[in-house]
């Protein structure tokens, strides 16, 4: 009885107050919808359901940038036909600020905004979107009707200036037979609507789905749920194929991380690009807290393909370290338009990298002897940037020239650094720590939800560990003074030495080539003077030859970079046919692999009085 009283109550107040409530009804939601069935000359339709404004005008914004890519992309520049609607259907008066932005009038009777979305994985390598660079691809978007979509929803829905806290509700409806594998959770049953619902705009753009013909496994990582999705466009690869390599390789992560642990959740979304058509050209990866995206050209071998993932999900994965975990102010509170960026790249993105590799020698996944070549590699590669900028400095201004273009740096000189923190952290303690440790006390002590003030952090890491670990940021990281390597590895017993390393059979110091194309043929041919490499030699091969098929495969110039693919997996002592033109004759050679070496200067493990220490560097 207390029920139907309490709510006759109720509904007699309510009748009372109608047309109060009719003039004070506030909507605190912007609900979305992406269109994914009907597809209009390769552009999807997005409607967004506006929340309730009091003021004149409202800013419609889309992205000009997004976390984790230090670039400004502008992804207005693929949105068009932008409108605003009153609620009988009336057109609002709206006016274009920039390339990313819009002012609504009349923004009181403002109910939604319609807008057409073009792909970007169409427009790489120069089709006509104005003179901005390429979208890197794994931050991009693909419209494939029916076969697949890639949505980086920070490509697709934009936010109201103001509103960026507001709940966000997307709904996508799409065709039956394609799935959409994210992070998120789906709210809806249907087999052609989804729902997620999110806290905020931010939470929504860290969250990419990928529609394509079901393929993907699961697995657990301790409590972690882990999801593979694999969209390959001829079929040649299946999550089921490329899933124990990688369950193998996340486990090994979290041995090596411990108890940090921010998500439940995490989505892996592989799309193999066909290189030979209008698709995505730029390879590797885009972090987010609870799933990366990857980009690989389907071309590759399997094996090469798993090493590929293995360094480039790693490297994702130990995101949720820093910056998922460990985060500045402007991490935290990112402006998807006007951003600030933060001094501290070297951490975000050098640890992570550091972490991808250090962990695979600590896991038994690489030896020593790989992992000296890895930052050998680094070294000099970052010696060939501008080694004397402050690292903060470059990172603050990454945005804007000349610091843009030492972007690059943060996965070679930011993960030396991490290393050299690491070492010094070792000698400091006795081998008894390192980074990982300082990694673990900075999450404890700030963890997702608390950010850190950029010029606060060095002091942090100093009352955290020790007082050389404040005088290496100080002095190699702020700043200008290239850091001395050959003083931190000796401290592990680490020197300089000449070392082998395998080469390619196509190309001597990966820039200088064995083959020519001819002009006229297009076939492949042995450059006329130059002195052969071994695995020329061993064949058989000669200077002239015309180099017609491998193992039973005919290539020439428009497919040549498949075979540099394919001879990347090849090793020694592999069985290999040949099938060449000399003199105007074709004939078949057969023999076995013998890939060139090459030599170049790296580090060797020399003093074993530093064993111990040098153990739990890279086994601790």
């Amino acid at each position: 009885m207390k029920k139907i009283i309490l709510s006759l109550t109720v509904v007699s107040f309510l009748w009372s107050c109608t047309s109060l409530q009719k003039s004070t009804s506030i909507k605190n939601e912007v609900d979305v919808t992406i269109d994914l069935i009907n597809v209009k000359d390769d552009k999807v339709m997005v409607t967004v359901i506006a929340p309730t404004f009091t003021s004149e005008t409202t800013t419609f914004h889309i992205p000009k940038t997004v976390p984790g890519t230090y670039s400004e992309d502008d992804y207005g520049r693929f949105i068009e036909n932008v409108k605003a609607f009153d609620a009988k259907g009336n057109n609002l008066k709206i006016a274009k600020i920039d390339e990313n932005s819009y002012t609504i009038y009349e923004a009181p009777k403002l109910t939604k905004i319609t807008y057409w979305v073009n792909d970007t994985y169409d427009t790489e390598g120069g089709a006509g979107f104005g003179e901005s660079e390429d979208i890197f691809s794994p931050s991009g978007t693909n419209i494939n009707a029916g076969i697949n979509f890639m949505l980086n929803t920070h490509g697709f829905v934009g936010y109201f200036k103001g509103k960026e806290e507001t709940p966000y509700k997307l709904t996508v409806t799409h065709p039956s037979h394609l799935l959409g594998v994210s992070a998120m959770i789906d709210t809806d049953n249907s087999a052609t609507n989804d729902v997620f619902v999110m806290p905020k705009y931010a939470s929504l753009v860290e969250m990419p789905i990928m529609y394509s013909k079901p393929d993907f496994t699961s697995f657990m990582v301790d409590d972690m749920e882990i999801i593979i999705s694999v969209f390959s466009p001829t079929g040649k690869y299946t999550a089921k194929q490329i899933t124990p390599h990688m369950e193998n390789m996340m486990k090994a992560q979290k041995r090596f991380l411990g108890p940090i642990d921010a998500t439940k959740k995490y989505a892996i979304l592989l799309y193999l690009s066909d290189v030979e058509a209008k698709d995505a050209k730029g390879f590797g990866a885009l972090e987010h807290p609870t799933s990366t995206v990857v980009v690989m050209p389907e071309m590759m071998g399997l094996e090469m393909l798993q090493e590929q993932l293995k360094d480039v999900v790693s490297h994702e994965f130990f995101h949720i370290v820093t910056p998922l975990t460990v985060h500045s102010y402007e991490i935290q509170n990112f402006d998807f338009n006007k951003p600030e960026m933060s001094e501290h790249l070297w951490m975000y993105e050098g640890v992570t990298e550091y972490f991808a590799n250090l962990f695979q020698v600590n896991q038994g996944l690489i030896d020593e002897k790989e992992f000296f070549e890895r930052m050998a590699g680094k070294i000099a590669q970052s010696r060939q940037m501008n080694d004397k900028m402050s690292f903060t400095k470059m990172s603050k201004n990454v945005l804007n020239p000349p610091y843009k273009e030492q972007y690059l740096n943060v996965y070679q000189k930011g993960a030396l650094i991490a290393m050299c923190l690491d070492i010094q952290i070792r000698e400091s303690s006795n081998g008894t720590k390192g980074i990982l440790n300082l990694m673990q006390d900075l999450a404890n002590e700030y963890g997702t939800k608390k950010a850190f003030k950029d010029e606060e952090l060095f002091g942090k890491i100093t009352q955290l560990t020790y007082p050389e670990v404040g005088e290496f940021l100080k002095k190699y990281v702020a700043g200008e003074t290239p850091i001395p390597y050959e003083e931190y590895f000796a401290k592990m017993g680490v020197t300089e030495a000449t070392v082998d390393i395998i080469g390619n059979p196509f190309l001597k110091g990966q820039t200088q080539p064995y083959i020519t194309i001819d002009p006229n043929t297009k076939e492949i041919k042995v450059l006329p003077e130059i002195e052969l490499n071994i695995f020329m030699t061993t064949l058989g091969l000669k200077n002239n030859d015309t180099l017609l098929a491998f193992n039973g495969k005919e290539y020439n110039l428009d497919n040549i970079y498949d075979l540099i693919m394919a001879s990347m997996n090849w090793k020694d002592g592999d069985a290999i046919t040949v099938k060449i033109k000399r003199n105007g004759e074709e004939q078949t050679i057969n023999g076995k692999v013998i890939m060139p070496k090459e030599q170049q200067e790296g580090y060797q493990a020399t003093d074993d009085s530093k064993k111990s220490i040098r153990e739990a560097w890279l086994k601790g």
